[in-house]
């Protein structure tokens, strides 16, 4: 076991409680204690989240937006037509935003891989609005954190089914943090086309690869090998953050994708090869989507076994057929030559 690798949860993840028969539902978080309680007991570091503070929520969010979760507290407030708050939720979502920026100060310091497995999730939480589950965006508090701290360049990849349109949009004309995601498209939330590449400074820094309905692991590890790869060596980021949904999982009842547990092991393990190669080895895995009980905890335990393994890490590319990764790169590529010349 690699004893630097950090595990960041905490049970408080199951005090965010949506109506009945919500796909966001608190046995997500008793799942993830199950896994950290596992890693814990096997030598595993674990430790419990802080809550992010309103300076680094409001690096992201409106302070308007801010308040107005803030002022959910004590209350059930539908905040969208699928994102619940309950009377806890918004000190929960402010704990899992904490947890993110624990993992990035942690891979800062110690140059290694901490997971913060946590709920409710984010990527789709926008500067000023709740969306898609998520009511904090985790993974963008922590980056703009990392900046803050005076980091040049971080890199954001998200294999979420979806589409982080939160993660997006916040830093669309940044080209301090490039953003890369593969997802289900035409999908929830309709956002993520091949030409959606950021603005003005930040033009090129977004980089979209959407996939059809029914893509395999072979279609994602294709579009790993041939763009996500080759673009986050060329960005050279100090530090690497995963947005880790496992609702492309074909056990999945959201999303329609086909990938397997060891196909997400395949992609973690090339993101965790360039982190090594680019940033010192810094890796932050924050959890995302997920909402098969057994293929989240399937996926949680190969995180922390990829996460865990002796670099450097090889990996032959994934056999079968790639039609989906094939026509994904029929776009993607064109959208994107001028900005990533390797490609």
């Amino acid at each position: 076991m690699n004893n630097d690798v950090l595990v960041i949860c905490s049970d408080r993840f199951e005090q965010h409680i949506a109506p009945a028969g919500h796909p966001e539902r608190p046995e997500r978080a008793s799942v993830m204690a199950r896994v950290a309680d596992r890693w814990s007991a096997s030598g595993g570091r674990l430790t419990e989240p802080s809550p992010a503070s309103t300076e680094a929520l409001c690096r992201v969010h409106s302070a308007a937006y801010v308040e107005a979760l803030m002022a959910t507290v004590g209350q059930n407030v539908r905040l969208d037509p699928d994102t619940y708050a309950s009377p806890d939720s918004e000190s929960v979502a402010r704990l899992a935003a904490g947890a993110a920026v624990a993992a990035v100060d942690h891979v800062l310091e110690n140059n290694s891989v901490a997971c913060a497995f946590v709920r409710p999730p984010g990527h789709h939480a926008e500067a000023k609005r709740a969306m898609g589950f998520c009511l904090y965006n985790n993974v963008a508090v922590a980056a703009a954190d990392a900046l803050d701290r005076g980091l040049d360049r971080v890199a954001i990849v998200d294999y979420d089914v979806h589409h982080g349109n939160g993660t997006q949009w916040i830093f669309y004309d940044d080209p301090r943090v490039l953003y890369v995601s593969t997802h289900q498209y035409p999908f929830y939330p309709g956002t993520g086309s091949a030409e959606e590449v950021g603005m003005g400074k930040g033009r090129g820094f977004t980089v979209n690869i959407p996939l059809e309905a029914g893509a395999t692991d072979a279609d994602l590890d294709l579009v790993f090998r041939r763009a996500v790869v080759p673009i986050l060596t060329a960005f050279d980021a100090d530090v690497v953050l995963l947005s880790a949904g496992f609702d492309a999982h074909f056990n999945d009842p959201l999303g329609g994708m086909r990938v397997s547990t060891s196909g997400f092991g395949t992609l973690t393990r090339r993101l965790r090869e360039v982190a090594r190669q680019c940033s010192r080895g810094r890796m932050a895995i924050v959890t995302e989507g997920g909402y098969d009980l057994q293929a989240l905890e399937e996926c949680l335990e190969m995180t922390l076994s990829v996460s865990s393994e002796d670099t450097p890490l090889t990996e032959a590319a994934i056999a079968g057929d790639t039609p989906a990764g094939d026509a994904s790169l029929s776009v993607v590529i064109p959208a994107l030559r001028s900005f990533w010349p390797t490609l």
